[in-house]
């Protein structure tokens, strides 16, 4: 077999393939004893008819065809093993020259697993965030600590900012209501900001029984196309007001909110709590910094295929997350103003996936040079702790032992380690 290597990008090869007599010799013996297995010879049974015998009963231009495929299929596969190149997608093969029994020449292009080209990824630039807590992050917590305390009172007066209102709305735009402008005995807290602009302040100051219209307009920012910018009126009903008292932020109550003796103990562990928070924070966004400076030092060509994986595997992460939100993707892309869907995939989703691409091809040559492994003990230990985490989902434990679940977990656990390396290598 003779082969000529043509790169025709850094991510597609072409090669030229010549195969003799002694390879197709050995193609043709695969091809009778597949075809013996369906032969019906005089004098055999179906099923064992010898390769001898078959080669004299087969129909010529089936043989030929049979051997030809089966040269091909073994030369391809030898071929880029032997050049030491992982393709990404099955060959598109083109037959030169066929002359039965005597000789073979084809060509097979792929996509390949690109040579990628690493910068100098222990001088990167990208510091972590200096992290502080101050007075008033914890005092907010503190204070929506007592909002989960307070007790809520039946009071006549009218509504005021923090109190509970139960009412009942329609919401009419030119006089007809419209989908989700509707409620019922809604409680409401003032100053939650829970409605758009307007309609909570509108509420203060009335009282029990009291009818009135809110008119209001919808921010250009929502997510409703049809209420983007558009002027409704609110047709309200209070039917309860509630003060919601909060307990003081004593020793009673800081033993309330926990194991704590005294509202310094509680205070110094909302302050620990809150700096270990903003540590993971800054670790995850100074590793995120460091990737994206990784790609830009970098020399990383983006194959097609994986390109075009990453966009649908996008595609259908933001479709299920809509999903959860009661949205489609069509209502998506029209309350984000996209023309049409190939329009955001070539815009929003196309770079989105690129990145993508470029951060594992760019992670997974650190991991080579910097020989960074995924253990087996490793392995089964993120296996053990994804069980114990779905311990209440039988099938979901179940998939953990399959081997795809396995080689995804431990491809995850290889970034998280390469990744963490370059941390390591640029934090001084």
């Amino acid at each position: 077999m003779k082969t000529t290597v043509k790169h025709l990008s850094d991510t597609k090869v072409e090669l030229t393939i010549s195969l003799g007599r002694e390879e197709l010799a050995a193609a043709e013996q695969v091809a009778l004893a597949k075809l013996a297995k369906t032969m019906k010879v005089p004098g055999f049974r179906k099923g064992n008819v010898p390769a001898s015998v078959a080669a004299k009963h087969a129909d010529p231009a089936l043989l030929g065809q049979e051997t030809m495929e089966n040269a091909l299929s073994k030369a391809v596969a030898e071929a880029y093993v032997a050049e030491n190149i992982q393709v990404l997608d099955r060959p598109a093969v083109e037959v030169k020259k066929f002359v039965s029994g005597q000789e073979l020449e084809f060509t097979a292009e792929a996509e390949i697993l690109p040579k990628v080209t690493l910068g100098d990824y222990k001088k990167l630039k990208a510091k972590k965030a200096k992290v502080s807590v101050t007075t008033k992050e914890v005092d907010e917590i503190i204070e929506r600590m007592r909002g989960s305390f307070g007790q809520k009172q039946d009071v006549e007066r009218a509504a005021k900012d923090g109190d509970e209102v139960i009412i009942d709305f329609v919401g009419k735009k030119d006089d007809i209501a419209f989908d989700g402008g509707t409620g019922t005995d809604y409680a409401l807290t003032l100053g939650s900001n829970s409605f758009i602009p307007g309609f909570e302040e509108g509420i203060i100051g009335k009282k029990i029984g009291e009818t009135f219209d809110l008119e209001l307009t919808f921010p250009e920012s929502y997510h409703v196309a049809d209420l983007k910018g558009a002027k409704v009126i609110f047709t309200t009903t209070l039917k309860a007001i509630k003060e919601i008292v909060l307990p003081e932020v004593d020793d009673e109550f800081a033993a309330k909110a926990g194991p704590f003796k005294t509202v310094a103990e509680l205070k110094a562990d909302m302050k620990r709590e809150l700096t270990e928070q903003k540590e993971r924070e800054a670790n995850e966004k100074l590793k995120d910094e460091l990737v994206k400076e990784l790609i830009e030092a970098s020399t990383v060509p983006v194959p097609d295929i994986l390109l075009q994986d990453q966009a649908q595997s996008i595609e259908r992460d933001m479709t299920q997350n809509l999903m959860y939100q009661g949205l489609t993707l069509d209502q998506y892309l029209e309350n984000k103003g996209f023309e049409s869907k190939e329009k955001w995939l070539e815009t929003e989703v196309k770079d989105a996936a690129k990145k993508r691409v470029q951060a594992g091809l760019a992670l997974a040559e650190l991991s080579k040079v910097e020989k960074i492994e995924a253990t087996t003990q490793e392995l089964d230990d993120h296996v053990t702790l994804y069980k114990k985490q779905y311990a209440n989902n039988p099938k979901m434990v179940a998939q953990f032992d399959q081997p795809d679940a396995r080689r995804d977990i431990a491809n995850r656990l290889l970034t998280e380690k390469t990744v963490t390396r370059l941390a390591e290598l640029n934090v001084k």
